[in-house]
């Protein structure tokens, strides 16, 4: 489901396969809901493990709705994530992983 050439990343929610993506919009909503300060800033908070989990919900709240599904971080922080804590931390390495990983040179 998932194209991680595309820098899309799954997550499973409340059962259902959903397909993240970090579009430049929902990049641009992550920085200024965690007021990460750019875009180094920010993988660099989550490279170097000290998020928060607010910060993680924002992190798949902001891909869940890149990949195209309307979903309130509310909503979301309500909602069974699958593997729960560790398995939405898991979720939210693969979408920075497939949203920074470098691009092959042509």
């Amino acid at each position: 489901m998932a194209n991680p050439v595309r820098g899309e990343a799954a997550i499973t929610v409340e059962g259902r396969a959903r397909r993240m993506r970090l579009s430049l919009g929902a990049l641009a909503e992550l920085e200024a809901a965690i007021d990460a300060g750019g875009l180094a800033a920010l993988a660099e908070r989550f490279e170097g493990g000290a998020f928060t989990t607010r910060d993680l919900i924002a992190l798949l709240g902001a891909g869940l709705r890149g990949g195209g599904w309307d979903v309130s971080d509310r909503e979301l922080a309500n909602m069974e994530i699958e593997g729960g804590a560790a398995g939405a931390a898991r979720a939210g390495a693969r979408l920075l992983a497939a949203t920074f990983a470098p691009l092959d040179p042509e």
